[in-house]
């Protein structure tokens, strides 16, 4: 029998966030209502102690641990920083909608879960340990769509639950026959064996795999629950469903395509190319005529999924398909929690034109929702913009120029859905939606557009700190 590297200190932010679930969940069973917050701030300290520790280990060369099964590299540290800092972004967006709430320490352990199945998904080098995080990351977020145990929170809890039901078992299947067709589930073992595998067999069980792993990012096919979940949820867990679990599950269809189909026989950089196309142009389509501003959200993540595809599509044909990855997630998931954080400050402003008046209102509120929504598109100088330059890049780089023209197009008509909501927002007369407001969301909504400006300022330097090669 050979040893296992079980070595805790190599997942230290896993294990940090793990441990303060736990401990979250204990404490809420005897705290007082009025004193829930302490499990927020738990996880808070969590999720800032463990962002700290990742950046930590990016600096150490890459490594395996427990059997090779699970990897730390450019990919994996990139992945915690984020989800971490998008998870306490949420709980910070969470604070005053949640104050008091009965069940306000069981939010917080939700959240620390589901965010800990997506670190597990970008991590992974085996498909066993994928499927594991993938129900880590999918089960608490069931609970969280309904958490509110309202009518629309039901529909949205069941409507997500049975997609993420059936994709599941589908997404089995397709191990079950990937592992029939290589003899392994280490992505180490499993790569040279596919390469001489059926091909059928090969195509049959990865597309059930991505199958599951799609559902996870909302791109299409698998992207029905999407616009009903985000608006029958909660504005933070809209904000939390939209950005952490894609995180996750984007580094692993990364890893899955340069680590394990590159060099199979079936057309994987197709099927992707195909997802991508269809999740951009479906998603701004279906913006264009919405006029609840978290179901057009909703429909906005859901494009934003066909351009954070495109590396992934290239992954192993070019070398520019990771670091492009790995930084428009970041540039993604700071705007999106951005945006939705304007959502959140403002409670009672459900639709496009409760918006109306707000620039002279809260003109700082309105100066950040114009930031994050054009960040969206991709306007100079945010982060989302070079994010879009790079994956155009990669796309180029990799033979998928048509792709990458495509997502162009779709960036210019993104423009019209997103000014739909900038224009009232700048208009001189309000209403009564915007009388009040919450002040944690606000703070959250101001940072977040600082630092999507930053990031974007800042890509000379960090773009070449994503770049290392994956480990295999």
């Amino acid at each position: 029998m050979t040893g296992m590297n079980e070595n805790p200190l190599d997942i230290l932010p896993e294990v940090l966030l793990a441990a303060s679930a736990v401990l979250g969940l204990l404490l809420g069973a005897w705290l007082p209502r009025r004193s829930q917050w302490l499990v927020g701030l738990l996880a808070a300290l969590a999720g800032c102690m463990g962002i700290v520790t990742a950046a930590v280990a990016a600096a150490r060369l890459d490594l395996t641990a427990f059997g090779e099964s699970f990897t730390v590299d450019p990919v994996t540290s990139t992945s915690r920083i984020v989800v971490l800092g998008g998870v306490v972004l949420v709980l910070a967006l969470s604070r005053g909608a949640l104050s008091a709430h009965p069940r306000e320490s069981e939010f917080y352990v939700l959240v620390q879960l589901s965010a800990l199945g997506a670190l597990v998904m970008a991590g992974a080098q085996d498909l066993l340990l994928l499927a594991a995080g993938y129900l880590l990351a999918s089960i608490p977020a069931y609970t969280l769509a309904g958490f509110r145990k309202d009518g629309p929170g039901t529909e949205a809890a069941l409507k997500y639950y049975v997609i993420g039901a059936l994709l599941g078992v589908v997404m089995l299947g397709g191990i079950t026959v990937l592992y029939a067709a290589g003899r392994a589930t280490g992505y180490p073992l499993l790569d040279p064996a596919l390469s001489g595998a059926p091909e059928a067999l090969v195509t049959a069980g990865a597309v059930g795999l991505l199958a599951g792993v799609l559902f996870k990012v909302g791109a299409v096919p698998a992207h029905f629950w999407v616009p009903d979940a985000v608006q029958g949820s909660a504005a933070p867990v809209a904000a939390f469903l939209t950005t952490v679990p894609k995180i996750g599950a984007l580094a692993a269809l990364l890893r899955l395509g340069e680590a394990v189909l590159a060099d199979s026989q079936m057309p994987w950089a197709a099927m992707i190319a195909v997802v991508a196309a269809a999740s951009m142009t479906l998603g701004n389509l279906a913006a264009f005529f919405q006029d609840d501003v978290k179901r057009l959200l909703a429909y906005s993540t859901i494009s934003q999924v066909g351009y954070l595809l495109l590396p992934v599509a290239v992954a192993g044909r070019s070398d520019l398909a990771q670091q492009s990855l790995l930084y428009y997630l970041a540039a993604y998931a700071v705007t999106n929690l951005g945006a939705f954080a304007v959502v959140c400050a403002l409670p009672r402003a459900t639709r496009i034109a409760d918006y109306r008046g707000l620039a002279r209102r809260r003109p700082l509120l309105a100066a950040s929702l114009v930031v994050c929504l054009l960040g969206l598109v991709g306007t100079p100088p945010t982060a989302v913009f070079v994010g879009k330059l790079t994956v155009f890049s990669a796309a180029f780089d990799g033979g998928y120029a048509w792709l990458a023209v495509l997502a162009a197009v779709n960036t210019v008509a993104s423009l019209f859905y997103y000014l739909r909501w900038i224009v009232p927002a700048l208009s001189r007369d309000g209403g009564d939606a915007l009388a009040e407001g919450d002040r944690p969301a606000r703070s959250v909504a101001y940072g977040s557009a600082a630092v999507s400006l930053a990031l974007g300022l800042a890509a000379g330097p960090v773009l070449p700190l994503l770049s290392s090669s994956l480990t295999t």
